[in-house]
């Protein structure tokens, strides 16, 4: 593998949630999963709700997304995020509730604009466990 790394930076409209230097970084496009490497040309591409995998030398850090965009340029992986949430501080029982919750509200003759805004919801729960999930799993021994 080269020595030539990566910057990622991971913002949401609170703060910057993560920047740091990566080999690897995977992003969930709205039309599919996107890896990015050093080296990678210019690109724009919106983010759906999804996992955010990031892999320096051996660690691989997650992080669940509700959606934004990402920029490829230079070797820099900018991030703009509604929201971003470190796999290690999603707690799993809240989001597990949270998706109990969205999926009982909705019911045939819902408002079309809250049965959109419950199947956001969903959605971000459902990353939201995949991610914490994931997250408390280690990566597979490779070599």
């Amino acid at each position: 593998m080269s020595d030539k790394k990566l910057t990622l930076e991971l913002v949401t409209p609170e703060k910057v949630a993560w920047s740091a230097p990566a080999d690897f970084v995977v992003l969930p496009a709205v039309d599919g999963e996107m890896g990015v490497l050093p080296g990678h040309q210019p690109y724009l591409a919106q983010l759906a709700a999804g996992e955010v995998r990031v892999t320096a030398g051996a660690d691989v850090k997650r992080f669940a997304i509700s959606g934004g965009f990402a920029e490829v340029k230079d070797d820099t992986v900018s991030l703009f995020a509604e929201t971003a949430e470190d796999a290690g501080n999603i707690d799993s029982a809240r989001a597990a509730q949270a998706l109990e919750k969205a999926k009982a509200v909705v019911k045939p003759g819902l408002d079309p604009m809250q049965l959109m805004q419950m199947e956001a919801a969903i959605r971000r729960a459902q990353v939201r466990l995949r991610v914490s999930r994931r997250g408390k799993t280690p990566p597979p021994h490779v070599g």
